[in-house]
């Protein structure tokens, strides 16, 4: 069994995101789906998501191509998740190319062009308009 894992956000979940998660499954049989924390995201971005990581959390789980889901809480632990979760492919949105390149030696590692013209980001500055 091919076992593949990506990380997101997943905020205001658009089809952007179900496009990675389902090209994400396409790398293998058992997709594992990292959503980042609330804490997380506020370490990165000093703002919390607009959905809390429960609701995230809730609507990752519910697409039929995932197989398991977990709160990733740290971006340092991309390697512990790795071999926690027994992982063959880490697959990564290609706004992060060349980022996880040092996990090749213990898994494959694959970058997937983002969906033109949508992302969390904009859709938020459209609201707030």
């Amino acid at each position: 069994m091919r076992r593949v894992i990506t990380f997101g956000t997943f905020d205001l979940f658009h089809i952007g995101h179900l496009n990675i998660i389902e090209r994400a499954k396409a790398k293998g049989d058992y997709l594992i789906v990292g959503v980042s924390s609330d804490q997380l995201n506020y370490s990165k971005k000093q703002k919390y998501p607009v959905c809390p990581e429960d609701s995230r959390s809730r609507i990752i789980s519910a697409l039929q191509v995932v197989d398991e889901v977990f709160f990733e809480e740290s971006l340092e632990l991309k390697s512990e998740y790795i071999k926690k979760y027994k992982v063959d492919v880490l697959v990564m949105g290609d706004d992060w190319k060349g980022r996880f390149d040092e996990f090749e030696s213990i898994c494959e590692v694959v970058y997937l062009d983002r969906t033109p013209s949508i992302s969390t980001t904009e859709i938020i500055e459209i609201i707030k308009k």
